[in-house]
């Protein structure tokens, strides 16, 4: 299996070549737009296909990276890339979610098609590399190029407001990372090394992980996010198309909790130790807070956008636990929250797209008209609740089962916030689905297409397949996790 990751990463660009031929060559019309959309679905599918493949061969007993590249780069880096039981779902998940978003844009993008499909095929080059970079340089790299093309997304295919959301987001993120390259530089002065396997081996002085902690902390609690750098990503969500909306909550957010995991638990245990309680702080006043900020919402995307930023918290509980359930938890919310969070804002797009609105007043009685649409957003909501049954709720029991090992008043203040969910999300259900159809306007809305079922399949079937039968997260990720855990105890003294 040499070089599979490399070209589950770069695979996409040969898609990119196609459509900038295919732009050079053809006449702009509905043939040309129908001939990019099959060639960025046939990319993304068969970059998905790869990443099937590299998971079934993929050794679920390894603690340590597989797939290993080391090739020579430029002066004294190398380019090096594996992945473990950490990184290799978060691959899959990304690689699953972009057919999606090709399906998801099939018919509601328009304007600059091709650029637009570009745009997500250069993204998942981007974020598969963050996942598979084994070099703190090329890490770096990926992580950073990934702000374009999403910065693109927003500005250039989103709502009224674009510019302004885009721009928020870009300066966000962007000044959260010039502490973590400062960071990167120091780490490899000290370390004399910037391959990530050495690192994690390197005992760096406890007093300076309290700076390379921070650092590496602003850059991925911005990209979380959390409380109280999260004000980005609602203007962000609504701003964005719902492709955008998708890859952005299903998969960019991630990256925040895979840093958290891959640099600042392992690399920096002392550290990640002494602001435990502060970050159980922050992650507890971001659900609760956030929460009640939801409940409040009148746009159906912001509300959801603020709901993300509430589960995410029970990510950092779990990552900053340092015990096996709140691992194991924190990384199975990630891939859960991937389905069940990309899933609603889809949701949101099938109202948008026939009525231009997402005013939670507008609706109202959808269930008498769409009675299909309305079973598939009560799942979702029912997942993001945390139902038993759900992919949801086995992430948010793991994550408050280490918590509580950890901080018996984390643990109770995460439990609040699961009730605050149900609160927000059952009365946006039922605003919007139940009783009578009052609006006019609606009279004439119609149900899921085929095309939008095919969307939700995958969705809805990974969402009830990991509720059910958790141990296929498990069995890839219990050996990389119990090893971070191991480490991080027999560092910490735990």
């Amino acid at each position: 299996m040499t070089g599979i990751l490399s070209l589950i990463t770069f695979a996409p660009l040969i898609g990119v070549a196609a459509l900038l031929g295919l732009q050079a060559t053809s006449k702009p019309g509905r043939d040309t737009d129908t001939k990019a959309k099959w060639i960025a679905l046939g990319t993304t599918l068969v970059v998905f296909a790869l990443s099937l493949v590299m998971l079934f061969a993929f050794d679920k007993s390894a603690t340590g990276f597989q797939f290993h590249e080391d090739v020579a780069w430029f002066a004294g880096l190398r380019y090096q890339m594996g992945v473990d039981g950490i990184s290799v779902l978060l691959v899959v998940l990304t690689t699953f979610l972009l057919p999606i978003c090709i399906i998801a844009s099939w018919e509601s993008v328009e304007k600059r098609l091709i650029e637009y499909l570009i745009a997500f095929l250069v993204l998942e080059v981007l974020v598969v590399g963050v996942f598979c970079a084994l070099d703190l340089v090329l890490f770096y790299l990926f992580f950073e190029g990934g702000l374009v093309p999403m910065f693109l997304i927003i500005g250039i295919w989103g709502g009224k407001r674009r510019i302004y959301a885009a721009y928020k987001f870009f300066l966000y993120t962007l000044l959260g990372s010039v502490l973590m390259l400062a960071a990167v530089l120091a780490m490899i002065t000290v370390a004399k090394t910037s391959s990530i396997p050495a690192l994690l081996a390197f005992k760096f002085d406890p007093a300076f992980q309290v700076w390379l902690w921070l650092a590496f902390f602003a850059s991925f609690a911005v990209k979380m996010p959390m409380w109280p750098v999260h004000t980005w990503l609602p203007d962000a969500h609504v701003e964005a198309p719902t492709a955008g909306s998708v890859i952005l909550a299903g998969i960019l957010l991630k990256l925040g909790g895979y840093g958290f995991m891959r640099f600042n638990v392992p690399m920096f245990p002392n550290a990640s130790e002494l602001f435990q309680p502060l970050v159980f702080t922050m992650s507890v006043i971001a659900i609760i807070y956030t929460s009640l900020v939801a409940f409040r919402q009148t746009d159906i995307k912001k509300l959801i956008a603020y709901s993300s930023v509430a589960h995410m918290g029970f990510v950092t509980l779990g990552i900053f636990s340092g015990n096996l359930p709140g691992e194991q938890g924190a990384l199975y919310q990630m891939l859960s929250h991937g389905f069940i969070s990309g899933a609603l804002f889809l949701c949101v797009g099938v109202v948008y797209d026939r009525m231009h609105t997402r005013e939670i007043a507008f609706y109202g009685g959808l269930v008498n008209r769409m009675p299909v649409y309305a079973a598939v957003f009560l799942l979702f909501t029912m997942g993001n609740v945390g139902l038993p049954g759900t992919s949801g709720f086995v992430g948010e029991i793991l994550t408050m089962t280490g918590t509580y090992k950890a901080s018996t008043w984390a643990a109770i203040g995460a439990a609040s916030g699961v009730i605050l969910s149900a609160m927000y999300a059952l009365t946006l259900y039922r605003a919007v689905v139940f009783g009578e159809m009052k609006n006019p306007a609606l009279a004439g809305i119609t149900d899921l297409t085929k095309r939008e079922v095919l969307l939700f399949v995958p969705l809805i079937a990974g969402t009830l397949i990991l509720g059910v039968y958790p141990a296929l997260i498990f069995d890839v990720t219990a050996a990389s996790v119990q090893n971070l855990v191991t480490a991080f105890q027999a560092a910490t003294g735990g």
